[in-house]
This record gives structure tokens, sequence and C-alpha cells, in this order.
């Protein structure tokens, strides 16, 4: 699902879970029924958004300037050889460093063990022009406006939309309420 072609060497970053403009493209471009054969492949690349929480950049920033000031930032530092990135960012899990960009946004910069994309990118806990979400809410959310896209959110749809992409049904009105505003967050 990640298409790597448009991102520089050496970063990883997934869009999916840490850019809210490509996730609003992204559910905009699949609107599809439930029936729809290409169900298959969407709950696939749901699964990249794996099942913890994360934090989602909103800020005025395309993804090429963010890019481009993490690779600045790497150029002045000569933190784009692979050794070099590993020895400053740290290799054990809790390894990483923080940086800020031209926005004030902050973004975390971890080694992660690949020959070409050891920078390994996502937006700072707490961070300026971002929001942390559960991944459970974000792939709810991202399902019910692909499949059902009513502006009434029942708990049956909500529950059957879920279903679809292997989560339990919501028992809890703050876990109904808070897919509710992340559905919200993605249509405006």
């Amino acid at each position: 699902m990640t298409n790597y072609d448009n991102l520089p060497e050496p970063i990883l970053f997934n869009p999916l879970k840490h850019y809210l403009p490509f996730i609003r493209d992204f559910v905009n471009s699949r609107i599809m029924t439930i029936n729809d054969p290409g169900l298959k492949e969407l709950t696939r690349e749901l699964k990249q958004i794996g099942t913890c929480v994360m934090d989602v950049y909103t800020g005025g920033l395309t993804q090429e300037a963010i890019f481009s000031e993490i690779r600045g930032f790497l150029t002045q530092h000569n933190l784009l050889d692979n050794g070099a990135y590993k020895f400053w960012a740290g290799t054990e899990y809790d390894d990483y460093r923080v940086i800020q960009l031209s926005d004030t946004s902050q973004w975390t910069l971890k080694y992660h063990n690949h020959p070409t994309r050891y920078v390994h990118i996502f937006p700072a806990r707490s961070s300026p022009h971002s929001f942390r979400i559960k991944a459970n809410t974000l792939k709810s959310a991202i399902i019910y406006i692909i499949i059902f896209g009513k502006d009434y959110v029942s708990d049956d749809d909500l529950n059957a939309s879920r279903a679809l992409v292997g989560l339990s049904p919501v028992r809890e009105a703050a876990d109904a309420e808070a897919v509710t505003e992340m559905i919200e967050i993605l249509r405006t």
C-alpha cells in the first residue's frame, strides 16, 4: 500500500497513519459498498495502521516539505549516512530523537534497520499540529466512511463496519464517541 516511490531515501513514513490530508484523500478515493470486490484489498491496506496509538499530523506542511526539511536537517548534521544516523539515533526500542520543523511541529526520528529506508519519521507525541488516536478508532472511522458514509452514525452500522476489519463491537460510549469524532475530522 505505501508507495515508497514518492519518498526520498533514506526516509520511511506511513502517511495512512500519520498525515491527515493523505488519510482524507485515501477515504475519498475509495468509496464502496459492503459487497465490493475491492473490500478485501482495503482491509489489507488498513492493517498497516496497526493496533497501537499514533500521532497524526494536521499542519500545513506538505509531505514533500516535511521530507525536505528532515533531509535538510540530516544533511546539515552529517547524518545522511546509515552508520552516522544509526549512531546518532540509537538502535534500541526506546531510542529516538525529536526535531522541530519550520511550522513548530515536532517529529520523531527513529533508526529502522534497512539499507535504504533507515530514517523512520512520524509526528512526536504532543507535537503542535497533531493529535493522538488509537489505531482501531482510526480504522473504524475510515472503514465506516468508505462503506456506509451516512451522516448519522448508528451503533449497528458502526459495529458492522468494525467487523469488516476484524474489530469487536463498540461497547462503551466513549469509544463510539471517539470514532464519531474521527469520522467528523475526516469529513472536513
